[in-house]
């Protein structure tokens, strides 16, 4: 894909990890316990978000993604002994406006600390870095959308080694609905899209047919990557308000929230 204004991909930034503690420690809480979810921020006591965040933490085979409100970096955990301790961590690298532009360095100043941990119930608790976090379980806050009769906003472009943000995406908000009756509608970026999907379990089939106008070339460019996903078989998941589609027949894929 050429060079587009814009674009923002993942590049590598280490967060150190120093000292280790065990303080915290709850019997019982295995590691394990926290893989597969994704936690989001409902309280801060001590330093507070810049910007208000708030910070969410997922937790998938062994590594961690962690945005408070800026930019998302992401790498390998260790939550042995209760403690939070990260290795190398890939972050975007977005420049973000006013309060928020301070979320990444209260995230890995917090992130750096080794926060201790405790989990009970659907509450986990992280304590470091002079803050005290309140997270819930997305799921528990925020349940399942379904896939149809939502109206889904393109936030990233899926390739086989990076996800993509950009201004132009943010601008241009590509979106699709998909009505009971199979009809898709929504926007490509330029143009309107409008054709079928047939779901099947988690894998969705979609024919797009779209309108013929042209836009600025980054629009374009945009819009060409939501439609090679769009182009033919998918396999979709949803995490609360958020869905995954990916591509397996050319190796593409887009993040979409709900609106």
């Amino acid at each position: 894909m050429p060079a587009t204004r814009g674009w923002v991909l993942l590049a590598l930034a280490t967060v150190a990890a120093a000292g280790c503690s065990s303080s915290g420690e709850q019997a019982g809480t295995p590691p394990a316990a926290l893989m597969g979810h994704s936690f989001v921020s409902t309280a801060v006591s001590g330093t507070p978000i810049p910007g208000g965040g708030p910070l969410t933490l997922t937790f998938t085979d062994g590594r961690v993604s962690a945005t408070s409100g800026c930019n998302t970096a992401t790498g390998p955990v260790d939550l042995q002994g209760n403690t939070l301790q990260v290795g190398e961590l890939a972050s975007t690298l977005m420049a973000c406006p006013g309060e928020v532009g301070g979320a990444d360095g209260w995230q890995e100043g917090l992130l750096r600390s080794q926060p201790t941990w405790t989990l009970v119930g659907d509450t986990l608790t992280l304590k470091g870095n002079g803050s005290t976090v309140t997270l819930r379980d997305r799921k528990a806050l925020h349940p399942d959308k379904p896939l149809v009769g939502t109206t889904w906003i393109v936030t990233a472009l899926l390739h086989t080694d990076a996800e993509v943000h950009s201004v132009t995406i943010d601008e241009v908000r590509p979106a699709l609905t998909i009505s009971p009756d199979g009809t898709v509608s929504g926007s490509a970026g330029c143009n309107t899209m409008t054709g079928t999907a047939h779901i099947d379990g988690a894998e969705v089939t979609f024919a797009i047919a779209t309108t013929r106008m042209m836009c600025d070339p980054q629009v374009m460019e945009v819009e060409q990557a939501v439609l090679q996903t769009l182009d033919g078989k998918t396999t979709a998941s949803i995490d609360s308000d958020d869905l995954t589609l990916r591509n397996v027949g050319n190796n593409t894929g887009l993040k979409l929230r709900a609106e």
